[in-house]
């Protein structure tokens, strides 16, 4: 939950066991989201939305994010609007595939983590090495959370890879559209 909204959304949103993961993804936002679900996983085992709206952002945060939601005992249902994209995709995989669902507008992108470093070419060879290792764990990542061949992931995230809703159902990335709360 973003600490700019009113209060009583704040309160009510934790009241419903709602958690939003709104915006880019950093350390602020994996510390927010991580310290929300902990709290409300210790309430109670009660299913927690967690809902979606990411440009993606730092890989590490993401991590941090999708690892809490998978080491939790509540069961976790993602919901995905406006666009889940990188860091944000690698958040919503964090839930089981039936627990994965979308609005039917929100579009999805896959692709390979990107770097910016400078500096001597010895930090510079590190950094291509720990990069590729990422780029790999994270295709494994998103081959077993929708089922499609790790070969063939790799190749069409060497490029961004959009997706629709109804495109990432296909996929295997999307459990299922909904379009109201009743279908939560």
């Amino acid at each position: 939950m973003n600490s700019e909204l009113p209060r009583p959304v704040t309160e009510g949103l934790f009241a419903s066991r709602t958690v939003l993961v709104f915006g880019e993804v950093d350390m602020d936002l994996a510390e927010r989201a991580a310290a929300q679900l902990l709290s409300l996983d210790a309430l109670s085992q009660e299913p927690i939305l967690v809902i979606v709206n990411s440009p993606g952002g730092h890989v590490e945060a993401g991590d941090t994010v999708h690892d809490v939601i998978r080491f939790l005992r509540s069961e976790v249902r993602m919901l995905g609007t406006g666009w889940v994209a990188s860091a944000g995709a690698l958040i919503y995989v964090g839930a089981r595939r039936e627990n994965r669902l979308a609005l039917p507008n929100t579009r999805f992108l896959l692709h390979q983590p990107l770097g910016g470093v400078t500096g001597r070419a010895s930090e510079i060879e590190v950094e291509a090495e720990q990069i590729v290792a990422m780029r790999q764990r994270l295709a494994r990542i998103f081959a077993d959370a929708t089922g499609q061949p790790l070969e063939k992931l790799e190749k069409e995230t060497e490029q961004n890879h959009w997706m629709s809703a109804p495109q990432a159902l296909d996929y295997g990335l999307v459990g299922r559209i909904v379009e109201s709360v009743s279908d939560v």
